[in-house]
C-alpha cells in the first residue's frame, strides 16, 4: 500500500511507492545506505496494494487522504533497476497507471524507462517523469546506474510525450559550471523544468554547516548558485523548483516536483503553504477527523505515538507549526551561514 512519507510536514507530495526495496544503483552518496542494506534487492508494493489504493483504500498513515493524491513513485528504491527486467513489478503497476490514469510522479536514473514495451505505457499515464541528471562526473559515483547521456536521450524520447524533470540532486557548489552545461543539454532534451537540492550528511564535513540534524551548505552560497540556474533555465524556456528546503519559495511553484499546471490536486496543508501560500492553506474535512498516524514517523517514542492516535490530522499539524524545528527548516536562512562565505566561489570539483 502506497504509505505516507516523514515529510509530511512540509510536502506536497508525501505519499510514496516503491515497488522494490534495495538498489543495485550503487550511488556512493545514497542517503538509503545509511538505513538499509541496499544490496538486499526484493519485491516491495506490487500491483494488488497500488489498486487497493487508486481504488480508495487507505491505510492508517493516508487516511487523511480522500482524493486522488498523486502517487511519488521510486521514494527510496528505482522501480526502473536492472531487476526490473527480469521481475516486471514495475511493468505491472504501469499498466494499471494506464489503465486508470491515476496521477503519479516517478523518479528514476534509468533509460530502461525509455525502452519499447515501458516507453509506449508510459506515453497512455497521466505521469510526470522525472531523470536524475546531475553531470556527467556523477556517472562515476553511481557506477549501477544509465549513464548521464543515457538518461538525457531517454527523456528526449519521453518528452515528446510527458512532462519529464531534470532532477539535480544532490547538488555541490563545486560542480556549479559543470550543471550549468548540463542545463544546455536539458534544453536540447525538451525537459521542461529541473528540481535543485543540494547534499546533506550526518557528519562534519568541510564547507557546511549544522542545521537541525543535517550538516548542509550554507545557505547564502546556495542561494547564489540557484538564482544563476533559474535565470539560466528561465532564458532557455524552462522552469525552476527548488527542494531546498530553505529556499523552496525561490522555486516557479512550491510544490518542487514539477506538477503546476497539469490539473494534479496535492496537499496544500503544509508548512510551504502556511508560511507562503496561506490562502491555499486549508484542511479538508477529512483531515479534521483522520487520526495523525503519518506523523508517528517524526516521533518514535510511546509517548508521541499515543498523542497521534488521538489527534485529528489537522490538530497535529497545528501543533508540528507552533513548533520553532519545523518553520526554521523553511526559511532561507540559517544561523552560521556566515561560516563558509570564503567558499562562495563558483568553482571547478577535483
Amino acid at each position: 500500500m502506497p504509505k505516507c512519507g516523514s515529510q509530511i510536514a512540509i510536502c506536497d507530495l508525501p505519499v510514496r511507492f516503491d515497488t522494490y526495496t534495495g538498489c543495485s544503483h550503487d550511488c556512493s552518496y545514497c542517503f538509503a545506505r545509511s538505513k538499509y542494506d541496499i544490496r538486499s534487492i526484493k519485491n516491495n508494493e506490487g500491483v494488488k496494494s497500488l489498486r487497493n489504493f487508486i481504488n480508495g483504500t487507505r491505510g492508517d498513515d493516508t487516511s487523511w487522504c480522500d482524493w486522488n493524491i498523486p502517487i511519488h513513485w521510486g521514494g527510496v528504491s528505482d522501480p526502473f533497476q536492472p531487476i526490473e527486467q527480469v521481475r516486471g513489478v514495475s511493468l505491472d503497476c504501469l499498466k494499471l497507471f494506464a489503465e486508470t490514469q491515476y496521477p503519479f510522479v516517478v523518479s528514476t536514473k534509468s533509460s530502461l524507462v525509455a525502452s519499447p514495451k515501458y516507453f509506449d505505457l508510459i506515453k497512455q499515464c497521466n505521469c510526470v517523469v522525472q531523470f536524475s541528471v546531475v553531470c556527467e562526473r556523477y556517472d562515476k559515483y553511481e557506477k549501477g546506474a544509465s549513464t548521464f547521456s543515457e538518461r538525457i536521450e531517454a527523456a528526449k524520447k519521453i518528452s515528446k510525450h510527458k512532462r519529464v524533470i531534470a532532477r539535480v540532486q544532490p547538488y555541490l557548489p563545486s560542480i556549479f559550471y559543470d550543471v550549468m552545461k548540463s542545463i544546455e543539454r536539458f534544453a536540447n532534451a525538451g525537459i521542461y523544468g529541473a528540481t535543485f537540492e543540494s547534499m546533506k550528511k550526518k557528519s562534519k564535513a568541510e564547507g557546511m554547516v549544522r542545521v537541525g540534524g543535517d550538516m548542509v551548505y550554507p545557505v547564502n552560497i546556495l542561494k547564489e548558485h540557484f538564482s544563476a540556474f533559474k535565470d539560466r533555465l528561465h532564458s532557455l524556456g524552462m522552469k525552476f523548483y527548488s527542494a531546498e528546503n530553505r529556499l523552496r519559495a525561490m522555486g516557479d511553484d512550491l510544490c518542487c516536483c514539477g506538477v503546476d499546471g497539469m490539473g494534479f490536486r496535492t496537499n496544500t496543508f503544509n508548512a510551504n503553504h502556511y508560511l507562503y501560500d496561506k490562502k491555499n492553506f486549508v484542511p479538508t474535512d477529512r483531515m479534521a477527523k483522520a487520526p495523525a498516524y503519518c506523523f508517528k514517523s517524526k516521533r518514535q517514542d510511546t509517548i508521541h505515538g499515543e498523542f497521534f492516535t488521538v489527534n485529528s490530522f489537522k490538530d497535529i499539524m497545528t501543533w508540528e507549526l507552533g513548533k520553532s524545528s519545523v518553520l526554521n527548516q523553511l526559511k532561507p536562512t540559517d544561523e552560521y551561514a556566515t561560516q563558509a562565505t570564503r567558499n562562495n566561489k563558483h568553482t571547478a570539483a577535483p
